[in-house]
């Protein structure tokens, strides 16, 4: 947005606090699957909206390794109804969800 540079910007740190809160989700709903060495990594990306203004663009990237495929996508997908930035950007952010 034409900022300085050098410094942390507004998308790092919401990208941050989104990856942390939705790990903590899929903990949540992943009680009793092997989480073990699981991490949440999140892009989020800042573009100009059809009808003016800017918005915000999230992918979350799942990984865990001790789980197969569709057992991790099972849980990414529960974790994304419970965490609560899913909640708070639900219908006004495009959040895709993938698992590594």
């Amino acid at each position: 947005m034409g900022g300085a540079g050098g410094a942390t910007n507004p998308e790092q740190l919401f990208a941050a606090g989104y990856a942390a809160c939705f790990h903590s989700a899929l903990k949540l709903v992943g009680r009793g699957s092997d989480l073990t060495g699981s991490t949440v990594t999140a892009h989020v990306s800042l573009g100009a909206l059809d009808a003016g203004g800017y918005g915000l663009g999230v992918e979350l990237v799942v990984s865990a390794p001790a789980l197969d495929h569709d057992s991790a996508l099972a849980l990414v997908e529960k974790a994304h109804e419970v965490c609560p930035y899913s909640n708070a950007t639900r219908g006004n952010v495009d959040v895709a969800l993938r698992v590594a």
